[in-house]
């Protein structure tokens, strides 16, 4: 694996720029959880069956509110949606920490639907910004930046809490988010390229795009998350039941740290694979590892295969969606792949929290495994039922002595 995929990558004008932005903009987005849930479980002194409540209610407020900002995206352009989802997340997080929980519980709703798009503003942009055959590498060296912020904004917002109470985390969250919107803003990434632009007034029926195909491709990316998220809860399960409480962060971080190198080293190859295969090996490497027993060393080395395929699963559904949807419904597209995200991470809760309670965490591991392989096969009979897919140009003489090629068989790769 070379180097020269990333170098050629952060060459293309207004890529390292958009990479930074999303990057910073992201890390105040992936505290808000962690954040409401913890003012309404300590902070307000209601438990956290009541916490629970309200970040599903902000959680059902952005599945419902992505694709349709995505879709006003594609309709007025990116500046006026960002400037009414940034004065939205102002007001809320300005007042959300002297709310009453009911009133509480409408407004996190409201303002999971006016929710920042960061997410899927930057994948949106990123498309248009790098030509076809880099894409791979584009998304997976953003599948690695969405780890990092995933990686700091919880604990960050663990910390702020810890230290200086709920009030105070919820207002700077609110700034970091103020800020964040300002900088899309400024920045104002185009949403299609020079090439792109024509197709801009061709307005596209839904359902030469919204295929079973595009479905199944979204139920993928469901068992994705769904995967990651129930791996997380037993990997959290299984060191509480075992007494190591107190590894359980840095546990959690080293396997972030394998998917960050999954999605380095898939970045740099030559080719790329299909998000079928990807997501339905990651699902079978997790079944075996409820079976280690021993120090909570052993069971984060048991997660390292199935680690490595988290960061290249996610990235190679948003590289395949994006040479599936016709530019003109790049934005919706790129919300309800969001939402695919948002549902597989919430289904996966109660139903493995359901699994380790009554069976224990080891089982957990296999239902997320089970689960996720059962997601893909009943995806595979619509795969080829498929919007078109756009023709990849052909590579530059520098690119094709490179060993670059994308990845546009009939089986996705």
């Amino acid at each position: 694996m070379a180097l020269d995929p990333y170098r050629r990558l952060l060459k293309l004008p207004g890529v390292p720029a958009l990479l930074l932005v999303g990057l910073l903009a992201r890390i105040p987005s992936t505290a808000m959880g962690m954040t409401l849930t913890l003012h309404v479980a300590v902070a307000l002194d209601l438990g956290y069956g009541k916490a629970g409540l309200i970040t599903m209610a902000n959680t059902i407020g952005m599945a419902i509110g992505s694709p349709l900002s995505g879709r006003f995206v594609d309709k007025h352009g990116l500046r006026p949606v960002l400037i009414v989802a940034t004065v939205a997340q102002a007001a809320f997080w300005a007042c959300a920490w002297a709310l009453p929980y009911p009133v509480l519980i409408g407004a996190a709703a409201l303002a999971g639907l006016l929710a920042l798009p960061v997410f899927s503003v930057t994948r949106q942009c990123l498309a248009a910004l790098v030509p076809v055959p880099q894409r791979r590498s584009a998304f997976a060296l953003d599948s690695m930046l969405v780890e990092l912020s995933y990686m700091a904004g919880p604990a960050l917002a663990v910390a702020g809490l810890t230290a200086f109470g709920s009030g105070v985390t919820m207002i700077v969250i609110g700034v970091g988010t103020t800020a964040a919107g300002l900088g899309l803003i400024v920045l104002n990434p185009p949403t299609r390229s020079a090439d792109e632009l024509a197709e801009q007034a061709v307005k596209v029926p839904r359902r030469q795009w919204i295929t079973p195909g595009f479905a199944a491709l979204l139920g993928t990316t469901a068992a994705a998350t769904f995967v990651l998220m129930a791996t997380e809860l037993s990997l959290v399960a299984t060191m509480n039941q075992a007494g190591q409480t107190e590894w359980v962060g840095l546990a959690v971080a080293v396997w972030c740290v394998y998917s960050l190198v999954g999605g380095f080293v898939y970045g740099g190859l030559s080719r790329g694979f299909s998000p079928l295969t990807l997501i339905a090996s990651m699902g079978l490497l997790t079944i075996p590892v409820g079976l280690v027993s021993g120090g909570w060393q052993w069971l984060v080395l048991a997660l390292v295969p199935a680690g490595l395929l988290c960061a290249p699963s996610l990235s190679a559904t948003v590289d395949l969606l994006s040479r599936w949807v016709p530019t003109g419904a790049r934005g919706e597209a790129m919300g309800l792949h969001a939402t695919a995200l948002l549902i597989g991470g919430a289904a996966a809760a109660p139903i493995v929290g359901a699994v380790i309670d009554g069976s224990g965490p080891a089982w957990g591991f296999v239902v997320a495994g089970v689960v996720g392989v059962a997601m893909v096969l009943a995806a595979v009979p619509f795969w080829s039922r498929r919007p078109p897919e756009k023709p990849t140009p052909p590579l530059a003489e520098e690119e094709a002595a490179s060993g670059l090629s994308a990845t546009t068989s009939s089986s996705g790769r």
